[in-house]
């Protein structure tokens, strides 16, 4: 068997190379992303625009969606690590937004509360866009929070600094939540 085409562990190293050239994240060489929906979908599309003409419309069209995703989740990102800094987390802020395959979840029980959270956070504040689905990603950081004893912290200022605003209206620079 190990000398046969039917080895599953022939392509594991080259997969792990492709997963990191994929770029499934936002950023190249970003070991940071899992294997959730999400991810899925970005990894998807940049494979249809990979097997198409680099002058086509088409091309061109999928070449913006994937940048528009990654500037979206950029944007969450960078809105989760402001609100950790502000919560005195400057230095761990980027390995509590850390997310990879090998990530757990440090207490079962604390699953539903982090997903009650996670909802609480989408409803309530403007921290996602409006049309962002839900990332498993963020259910991790805030099972460490609540390790950490600090979701219900989180959440306060999440819901000062990106406040809900009705649909159709939007803040310019001049209206912008005051920083904490």
């Amino acid at each position: 068997p190990l000398c046969s085409n039917n080895n599953p562990y022939t392509s594991f190293g080259a997969t792990l190379a492709r997963d990191e050239e994929q770029n499934l994240w936002s950023t190249p060489h970003d070991v940071t992303h899992t294997e959730a929906d999400d991810d899925r979908v970005l990894y998807n599309m940049i494979v249809v625009r990979n097997q198409l003409d680099k002058d086509s419309e088409e091309w061109q069209k999928l070449n913006y969606d994937i940048y528009t995703l990654r500037q979206t989740r950029k944007e969450v990102r960078n809105r989760w690590k402001h609100i950790l800094e502000d919560l005195g987390f400057q230095k761990e802020a980027d390995s509590l937004l850390s997310v990879t395959k090998l990530s757990i979840i440090s207490d079962s029980q604390n699953m539903g509360k982090a997903r009650d959270i996670l909802l609480k956070l989408s409803e309530e504040t403007n921290i996602f866009p409006t049309s962002w689905e839900l990332s498993e990603r963020y259910l991790f950081v805030v099972d460490r929070l609540i390790a950490l004893d600090a979701a219900d912290e989180f959440f306060k200022m999440a819901s000062v600094v990106y406040p809900k605003r009705p649909s159709g209206e939007r803040a310019d620079d001049s209206q912008k939540a005051p920083q904490c």
